[in-house]
């Protein structure tokens, strides 16, 4: 009786862990979202975070070049998943909606348009394969934390 009641326990704990990380998953990502373009020109001002006054300068200016070039930058600011000095440095995937067009970016720098502001060279541009998002202004995207 002890075995079975002991299982029981087990398998409670097993359903409990895996329901909180299905809900830490899906609070790490967002579909619909509208996504704004900024001029970071990261290649122009030599990858440097602290030139561009990028939010997350403070944390990441100092990590390597190789770091800081692997991925285009984009702005974060949500809806889902961590916000301010804990998105820093972190990766997300980017779909349009319109075409399917995915990229990964490197998160730098915090927003408060409720969306993403993706680098216009190395982000958005990449992903708006039809022109659509550029005449717009915006593109519709879904996006998910990724590692990097």
């Amino acid at each position: 009786m002890t075995v079975i009641a002991g299982a029981r326990v087990v398998v409670a704990v097993a359903a409990t862990l895996l329901c909180a990380a299905a809900t830490m998953a899906v609070a790490q990502q967002a579909s619909n979202v509208r996504a704004t373009y900024h001029y970071y020109n990261p290649a122009q001002n030599n990858w440097d975070l602290n030139k561009v006054s990028a939010y997350c300068a403070t944390w990441d200016a100092n990590k390597p070049l190789s770091w800081r070039q692997k991925y285009g930058w984009t702005a974060f600011c949500g809806p889902a998943g961590p916000r301010g000095q804990a998105s820093c440095g972190k990766c997300i995937q980017v779909t349009n909606r319109g075409t399917g067009a995915k990229i990964i970016a490197r998160i730098v720098d915090q927003c408060s348009n409720g969306g993403l502001d993706l680098d216009y060279e190395t982000v958005f541009k990449k992903i708006d394969t039809d022109g659509r998002g550029y005449q717009m202004g915006h593109l519709n995207v879904d996006y998910q934390f990724v590692a990097c």
